[in-house]
This record gives C-alpha cells, sequence and structure tokens, in this order.
C-alpha cells in the first residue's frame, strides 16, 4: 500500500498562485476557502525588498488531531496515508477545527457559491447578472463545475460542514498527480509514495535536508519542505593565492 507524500521546494515557488488557483477550479471551491495558499513574507529595506513564499496545504499527518478529535469519524485516515473527510458524516462540530495546528480546514458558514445565484443586475442592458453568465457560459451552479470531485466527495460541500484538501484522491485514484501538482508551472511541487525508495519524493528528501512544519508536535506531516530561495549573487572566480 503506497503512503503518499508531496515535497515542495522553495527554491522553485515563485508564488504565482497556480496552484492555487487550479485547486480552486478541480474542487469548486467557494469565497473564501483555501485548500491550496501560501505564507507571504517580504524581507530586506526598500527598494532592497524580497519576497518569500511558503506554500500551504493540507500536511495529511500520520498521527492527525483532527481524526483523533472527530466524533462521528467524518474525518479520517485512508489506507494511503491521505486524511479524508466524508461530508455526510459531519455534524459541524469543527472538533477538527480546533485540533487542527495547521489552520488548514475550513468551516462552511453559508451556501456555497451564494454570489452564482444572485439575479441582480449591476447596469442594466450592460451587465449580466451573475446567474446569466453562468448560463452564457455553459455553466452548471457555477460557471465552471467540476463534476469529478464528485467521486469521493460532494461536489460542492453544503453549509454546516467542514472541508479541507484530500490530495486530489479521485485523480491519485486514476493515476493522476493532484491538481496543484500538475499546474505548477515551476515544477516546485514533487508528489510521490514513501514506501517506494525509487520515487521522486525519497530522492529528494534524501538529497536535501528538509522541514516540516511544526514537528515538535509529533503529527509527523506528510508536507516536506526543502530548500529556500535564495536572490544573493557573488562575482565568479576560480579563487585566488
Amino acid at each position: 500500500m503506497p503512503r503518499y507524500a508531496m515535497v515542495i521546494d522553495r527554491q522553485r515557488c515563485v508564488g504565482c498562485g497556480a496552484c492555487s488557483i487550479a485547486c480552486r477550479n478541480e474542487n469548486n471551491l467557494s469565497e473564501g476557502v483555501y485548500w491550496s495558499h501560501k505564507i507571504t513574507e517580504t524581507s530586506g529595506v526598500f527598494p532592497n525588498v524580497r519576497f518569500h513564499y511558503l506554500p500551504t496545504l493540507c500536511n495529511h499527518c500520520t498521527d492527525a488531531p483532527c481524526v483523533r478529535g472527530c466524533p462521528t469519524r467524518a474525518m479520517h485516515k485512508a489506507e494511503n496515508g491521505i486524511t479524508m473527510h466524508a461530508p455526510k458524516k459531519c455534524i459541524g462540530c469543527r472538533y477538527c477545527m480546533i485540533n487542527c495546528p495547521y489552520g488548514v480546514i475550513y468551516f462552511n458558514w453559508k451556501e456555497s457559491h451564494q454570489f452564482w445565484k444572485n439575479k441582480q443586475v449591476l447596469i442594466p442592458e450592460v451587465t449580466s447578472s451573475p446567474v446569466e453568465e453562468t448560463r452564457k457560459v455553459g455553466g452548471t451552479v457555477i460557471p465552471y463545475y467540476n463534476p469529478e470531485r464528485e467521486a469521493t466527495l460532494a461536489g460542492i460541500r453544503p453549509k454546516g460542514v467542514v472541508e479541507k484538501c484530500t490530495f486530489c484522491d479521485h485523480r491519485i485514484e486514476n493515476g493522476l498527480l493532484p491538481r496543484c501538482v500538475e499546474a505548477c508551472p515551476a515544477d516546485a511541487r514533487i508528489f510521490g509514495d514513501l514506501n517506494n525508495p525509487q520515487s521522486n519524493v525519497n530522492h529528494l528528501l534524501g538529497k536535501f535536508k528538509p522541514f516540516r512544519l511544526q514537528e515538535a508536535l509529533g503529527t509527523d506531516p506528510a508536507v516536506y519542505y526543502i530548500r529556500d530561495f535564495s536572490a544573493s549573487n557573488y562575482p565568479r572566480t576560480k579563487g585566488a593565492v
């Protein structure tokens, strides 16, 4: 049985947000919900300012606090190591959110995608209402809806339940990479099987010294970070005596 993990190369990540956009489209996410996100930090003094990015997502911990705190087992571990969630079992108690030390679980306080059900026109005979726009582009419920997400989760999670990243489990079952990994133009995200010694993730974890978020908590996250961005430069020489 595989044990899936992700390696994020911070030297390659440019903070473009392609992973977040791809994730939103793939998983039909509503406004304010970020299964794939990033922390942006700045360093230096203007005009010598640099940005540093730390991509974030569910860490799919081996000893997941969210799973331990779920009274209905809606949040559970799959055999392949992915931390899964069953919306139909969720009672909205949010114990998983309280237990998660990473803040990557979201609660649907309102009905998802309410904006696209609005029939109000901003400028009559000039602009379209959200409902009309959805219809004109051939959308169902929202302008772009991915029915493949229904394979293992609700296509759109209802009001009153939590939701989070599942490593695009519906794609993995079909031998495909998570959408964020596939969409990254810099190939900063590498996905694979920790139980396979020949996998790319094991190759990178052996080559570079990785770190994980809040490792001291003992959650054993499955998302690893390697390297860091360096914008420094120096004159190339052969050395001197």
